[in-house]
């Protein structure tokens, strides 16, 4: 079985480095694409489109924003998995900024280190106030080649409803992170209802460049079936 890992907002397929290096000493073979964060619609099909390439069934892996993207493109037939990591498990008549609105669960600050284009079609982050929101726990090295290294995303992404469901009909893994400071981990538990299993790990919103070899051991489980501990 391959892994894909889709990348949450601002970022690309280079947040997995460390990840996709634990993966390949175990001989999994991974993929991490960069999204075009222009709308839903483009980056599920940007995953679709790899997974159209895949000899083999895949692990669907999304970080954040990317469980959206999963979401979205999961019920392709090549996808034997998902797994959510801090991300959005969505159903069809929410989106990223509108997710479990009965709950009323409080939100983060990230809010705050949001920076809008002059047209307001675009969304920055201000690395001085996101920084430590998105970053805690990781390397400071890590921190500054991360923020460099950041894009603006279509603002639209924040409204965006996926097509499908694909956790409906796919097998599910939520990991819930419980230091959270950018998706509240109240958000990530409600969200985590829908997941065929949930584990939690006491950890921050960008743990695959803090604990990267944690996830590793999680989608490595799940590659080769064994129950994650």
């Amino acid at each position: 079985m391959r892994v894909v890992l889709v990348h949450g907002l601002w970022h690309g397929g280079w947040c997995w480095d460390a990840v996709r290096s634990y993966l390949g000493d175990a001989g999994v073979v991974s993929v991490a694409p960069d999204l075009p964060m222009t709308s839903l619609a483009d980056d599920a099909a940007a995953v679709r489109r790899v997974l159209d390439d895949s000899p083999e069934p895949v692990l669907l892996v999304g970080h954040s924003y990317g469980g959206a993207v999963i979401t979205a493109a999961g019920e392709h037939s090549n996808v034997a998995g998902l797994v959510y990591l801090a991300a959005f498990q969505l159903t069809e008549t929410e989106s990223i900024g509108r997710t479990l609105p009965d709950r009323e669960i409080p939100g983060t600050r990230l809010g705050e280190a949001l920076v809008f284009s002059t047209d307001g079609t675009e969304v920055s982050v201000d690395p001085l106030v996101g920084a430590p929101l998105l970053y805690a726990g990781v390397d400071a090295t890590e921190v500054e080649r991360s923020i460099a290294l950041l894009r603006p995303v279509g603002r639209r992404l924040f409204r965006d409803l996926p097509a499908v469901a694909s956790w409906r009909s796919r097998p599910s893994t939520y990991a819930v992170c419980a230091a959270d400071l950018v998706v509240a981990p109240d958000l990530q538990r409600g969200m985590a209802e829908r997941a065929t299993q949930v584990v939690e790990w006491p950890v921050g919103h960008a743990c695959i460049q803090s604990h990267p070899d944690l996830l590793a051991r999680l989608i490595i489980d799940l590659v080769v079936e064994r129950p994650p501990s």
